[in-house]
């Protein structure tokens, strides 16, 4: 059958070709597998700690436990695909499952963000306002900004595939290592560009309105807190300031250098594209759960009494 006759009703699966021009598959395969696993161990290990432990069950844990949940379905999205290609070489997915993996996938992205925003405003009303802490920030708000986020996603998300599921596809084949709404539009026999325009409006809102925010907010910290005496207490606070940065250096990082070299003329090629996307999706999950497990004396004293009642 010729390419040309394929739509989106008789393109039963799509070959995924974006590894086979780079050599050394296993290699690559064996360490997203490792990447993933650990990436898998650290956001379990976080949730488990945070849900048994009823000392934990408050605003800061709420959301770690959260942004613990989207780190797993984030990286496990595209993580399984990749590794299914390189490890397995099973290199198709079916046309329902590569869509359900596009929202499954984006939906993780978005909440990643609003995750990433809500525990930067838990920072910012924990140090610049501590007294009332308690008060602003309960259990039950933080829990009802939590559904609100995933709300927010689902929707943006179910607009965004249901595009998607309409195109007629001229092509069964995907150039790039996972399925992702970029991808599976140019699988298909249109014009893309008029359907760029949604997921340009999400990624300005991620880049331009949510990074803003979360910079300010982790501005206001560091200005408070270097206003603070210099005590031990400062300076705990400060670290515990960088640390919580990190996470949102990992998540930014490959969405602004992407955004900023294609504005400035440089045009990515593939395999430098699919770099970034591996680095997006790995690299954020495998940092979240090591630093808040290390910076969080509460989370590290539930493990090592975990691992006390289980060996002994």
């Amino acid at each position: 059958m010729s390419l040309v006759n394929f739509s989106g009703q008789n393109v039963v699966e799509f070959t995924i070709t974006g590894f086979d021009h780079l050599p050394y598959h296993k290699l690559m395969g064996t360490v997203i597998l490792l990447a993933y696993c650990l990436a898998l161990l650290g956001s379990t290990t976080n949730i488990c700690v945070i849900s048994t432990d009823r000392r934990l069950h408050r605003p800061m844990y709420l959301l770690i436990c959260n942004l613990a949940l989207v780190d797993i379905m984030f990286s496990t999205s595209a993580s399984t695909t990749m590794i299914s290609v390189l490890l397995a070489g099973d290199k198709t997915i079916s046309y329902h499952s590569c869509l359900s993996r596009v929202y499954i996938y984006h939906l993780g992205d978005i909440t990643e963000c609003l995750a990433l925003s809500l525990m930067a405003l838990d920072r910012t009303v924990a140090i610049s306002e501590p007294l009332r802490y308690a008060t602003i920030l309960t259990n039950q708000r933080v829990f009802l900004l939590i559904v609100f986020s995933w709300l927010l996603g689902i929707c943006l998300m179910g607009t965004l595939v249901s595009f998607a599921d309409q195109l007629p596809y001229c092509q069964p084949v995907i150039k790039y290592i996972f399925c992702d709404y970029a991808a599976i539009i140019r699988a298909a026999c249109v014009d893309p560009e008029p359907y760029w325009v949604l997921s340009s409006t999400g990624a300005l809102w991620l880049l331009g309105g949510q990074f803003p925010l979360i910079l300010f907010s982790y501005g206001k910290l560091v200005f408070t807190v270097l206003r603070l005496p210099s005590t031990e207490k400062g300076g705990r606070t400060f670290r515990t300031v960088i640390s919580h940065f990190i996470p949102v250096v990992c998540y930014y990082a490959p969405k602004l250098v992407s955004v900023l070299l294609t504005r400035v003329g440089v045009r990515l090629n593939l395999t430098e594209r699919n770099a970034l996307l591996i680095i997006s999706t790995l690299v954020p999950p495998l940092i979240n759960p090591t630093v808040y497990c290390l910076q969080s004396k509460e989370i590290r004293c539930a493990v090592l009494r975990v691992l006390r009642r289980n060996l002994l």
